[in-house]
């Protein structure tokens, strides 16, 4: 007798057990009566009925998984390899849970899709220069297709872009020689400032009497600071116009 009313003891507290579940707060329960959904429970301690109820944990903390390499071509028909970071959580853990079967295979699997789908309408450019442009196009993308499931995609990332080596020696060539271009823009940029200011400065001296000799002076003290053969003899300007003046007086 003492023998059955333990077995019924043990038996009892075997169902109780069952019907205990502990959810974390990052975590919500979703609750089928009968195959019925009956709601997501949580955090904290609840109960469940016995071979009546079963639960299934979700959790909403987001997520970040990787897309693996892709080989694209872009619109210019370039051939690359991407991949990408993907974030996202879980907003409606009963929506996860009904309508789709394996919400992380399936968000990934639509990353994947929707990643080589926008890189193959963009320019290589585009892909390396407006890079935020294209993940928030991606984003926007998953995020709307996976919102059915009560999923949020936060952020898309692309990574890395990798080019054949025969595209890198191009665009290196490419980037020398507009370098070169630039350089050789600058260099006679230059020349035309410091032509426009030798002729203002050429100006100003013409218009001061003495000015273009006192400049001839510097000039030769400038030329015998160091140690010369060679004996610069200044005649002023001012007689050389002397002179043609009195020519023209004759003539």
């Amino acid at each position: 007798m003492e023998l059955w009313i333990l077995g019924i003891i043990i038996v009892v507290l075997m169902i109780l057990s069952s019907a205990i579940r502990i959810v974390n707060e990052y975590e919500r329960g979703v609750i089928f009566r009968l195959g019925r959904l009956v709601g997501a429970r949580g955090p904290g301690l609840f109960f469940i009925i016995p071979l009546l109820e079963v639960m299934i944990k979700v959790d909403l903390r987001t997520v970040a998984f990787d897309v693996p390499p892709q080989e694209v071509i872009t619109k210019d028909n370039v051939t690359t390899r991407v991949n990408a970071v993907v974030y996202y959580r879980v907003m409606d853990p009963e929506k996860a849970v009904t309508q789709v079967e394996h919400y992380p295979l399936a968000t990934s699997q639509m990353a994947l899709t929707t990643l080589r789908g926008v890189i193959g309408q963009a320019e290589l450019d585009e892909l390396l220069s407006e890079r935020d442009k294209l993940n928030k196009k991606i984003q926007e993308t998953v995020d709307e297709a996976t919102d059915p499931w009560g999923i949020k995609v936060s952020a898309v990332e692309i990574k890395d872009v990798e080019l054949p080596k025969e595209m890198q020696r191009a665009m290196a060539s490419q980037a020398e020689a507009e370098r070169d271009r630039r350089a050789r823009i600058i260099s006679a940029d230059g020349e035309k400032q410091a032509s426009q200011k030798l002729a203002e400065a050429a100006d100003i001296l013409n218009k001061q009497e003495g000015g273009m000799f006192i400049r001839t002076l510097q000039t030769i003290a400038e030329a015998s600071a160091e140690k010369a053969t060679t004996v610069v003899i200044p005649l002023p300007i001012e007689l050389l116009q002397a002179l043609g003046y009195s020519k023209k007086e004759k003539k």
